[in-house]
């Protein structure tokens, strides 16, 4: 419905109520209703799966298609990306936000700051969903109500031709609402509580769920040690209680993103249960590291499992785990993400120790040898050295090219004597141009980097206190926050206006008339912004 279809029906609507309604105006609440386009949590789901739906469609066709996101940890952050997004680009189009499990417990959980080991509150990640909803959301009220008030401007200079194009800006208005990726760890419990917390979350406006194949109650950060993964039909539970938890709610096109992290995961809790050889239990338990014994050679709390016809004892640590044979992990990972996408995961994610376009690439091609269009969401992990492993894989491709190294040091790359070298040069833009030739060589879909505005946080506070806090005093506050604000356009230079000040003028003026008492009056020093 149009803007001036809206402010008709609301007319109709106010007129059939025999004059009790006669104080409402119909034109707010057109304006109103413009500004709430999403009334629930699973709207906003409903509407952004189809996003993500049409975007994996438009990637299998091509992928230069591909999409990106950042993690934030606020719905002020998440609101501020979009606002960015929309003022550079002019458009959200391609870009999501994705919601980070470890910043979660880093920033979020009342016990405060925690590891990633999914000992946060379950209830904080479908609390930041609805957040950075409700943020997003804010955003578009905000930027309407500077439409509204444009449109306002020019009805009253007469000026109906701009009236008529700002009315044409408001019905095509593209909303600050994204889809957002939000991590649910290795689902916090059994597929029980694993379904009632995706339910939160997809209740909070999730469209998509990332799940990891590690152990509940033992779940390390992917890029640390001591990871253990569960066997495949554990795992099938939680995908399929996702499932559920998205066709009970009516998000009929939920995504699952299923995460592996048997690359750097060399422990497994149990044994897989196998009914007849080559099964899916049998494929898990043969990539275990095992050794050959003869009943006499067993103790009585030994397991052991039958292979080719011999009797193998599998390597149990004190703790109670197995251990995976070394150097399995790729084919681990072929074989988790093949698994998950044959039983209802829709994008798959492989946690890696370094970025590096070969590796990514040689699993997915192994991948799509039986799911030709498996896609990756892919980790850009701050926990990778991007400056020391780019400029290392330019190191190695020029040995290898014959090309002389003699200048260069390779375990100190990483130097700033580099920064200016030829090596330097060519390893930035191999950096730059990563997600665009990982996705046309590795089936990436989906970049994300997981934490960088956490990253963010603490460098501009440092800057800034450096500044404040020494010889600069205020001036380290005003040149380098304040002034660098008004110069580049940021929107919340005018805070009073970010934090909704004009829109509950709005509001006043709607439920008050001319006894509304108004915030934005020329005493409002952010008037001071105003050129």
């Amino acid at each position: 419905m149009s803007y001036a279809e809206d402010i008709k029906a609301a007319s109709t609507l106010i007129a059939a109520q025999g004059g009790k309604w006669d104080a409402i105006e119909a034109e707010a609440v057109a304006r109103m209703r413009a500004q709430n386009k999403f009334k629930t949590g699973l709207d906003i789901a409903r509407y952004t799966a189809a996003i993500m739906r049409r975007d994996m469609a438009a990637y299998d066709a091509d992928p230069a298609n591909y999409t990106q996101s950042l993690g934030c940890w606020h719905g002020f952050i998440g609101q501020q990306k979009m606002i960015s997004i929309k003022k550079h680009f002019g458009s959200t189009k391609g870009r999501y936000l994705y919601l980070s499990g470890w910043m979660v417990a880093a920033l979020r959980s009342e016990f405060g700051p925690l590891p990633d080991q999914s000992m946060h509150e379950k209830t904080s990640v479908p609390a930041l969903i609805e957040e950075l909803y409700t943020f997003l959301r804010q955003a578009d009220a905000r930027e309407l109500g500077g439409l509204f008030r444009e449109l306002d401007a020019a009805r009253a200079a007469g000026d109906e031709v701009k009236a008529k194009s700002i009315q044409e800006q408001i019905d095509n208005h593209e909303t600050h609402v994204v889809p957002i990726i939000a991590d649910i760890d290795a689902g916090f419990g059994n597929a029980e509580a694993t379904y009632l917390l995706a339910k939160k979350m997809i209740e909070a406006g999730a469209c998509a769920l990332q799940i990891e194949n590690q152990v509940s109650d033992e779940k390390q950060c992917g890029h640390q040690d001591g990871k253990v993964t569960v066997p495949h039909e554990d795992f099938l539970q939680k995908v399929r209680a996702c499932r559920y938890a998205f066709l009970e709610l009516g998000v009929d096109d939920g995504i699952i993103v299923t995460r592996t992290d048997s690359l750097g995961a060399g422990l497994t809790k149990q044994i897989a249960y196998s009914s007849e050889p080559g099964d899916l239990g049998d494929q898990y338990n043969a990539f275990l590291d095992c050794e050959e014994v003869t009943v006499d050679d067993l103790s009585p709390s030994d397991v052991v499992i039958k292979r080719d016809g011999k009797l193998m004892r599998p390597k149990r640590l004190p703790s109670n785990l197995y251990q995976f044979r070394p150097g399995t992990g790729e084919a681990r990972c072929v074989l988790d993400s093949i698994t998950s996408l044959q039983n209802g995961a829709d994008l798959i994610w492989i946690e890696t120790e370094k970025p590096h376009i070969g590796q990514i690439g040689g699993m997915m091609n192994e991948i799509r040898k039986v799911i030709p269009n498996a896609k990756l969401v892919y980790n850009n992990s701050p926990s990778f050295n991007w400056t020391l492993n780019f400029r290392q894989q330019v190191f190695d491709a020029w040995v290898e090219a014959g090309k002389d190294v003699s200048a260069y040091d390779r375990t100190k790359l990483m130097s700033v004597d580099y920064d200016s070298s030829e090596l330097a040069a060519e390893a930035d833009e191999r950096i730059r141009s990563f997600q665009r030739d990982a996705s046309r060589e590795a089936g990436i879909f989906h970049h994300l980097i997981t934490l960088p505005t956490y990253h963010t946080a603490a460098l501009s506070t440092d800057n800034l206190a450096r500044e404040y806090f020494g010889e600069q005093a205020m001036l380290g506050y005003v040149k380098n926050v304040q002034r660098a604000e008004i110069r580049q356009g940021i929107a919340c230079v005018k805070h009073q206006n970010m934090a909704g000040s004009d829109i509950g003028d709005d509001h006043k003026e709607y439920f008050a008339g001319e006894a509304a008492l108004k915030a934005s009056g020329k005493d409002n020093t952010m008037n001071q912004f105003a050129a």
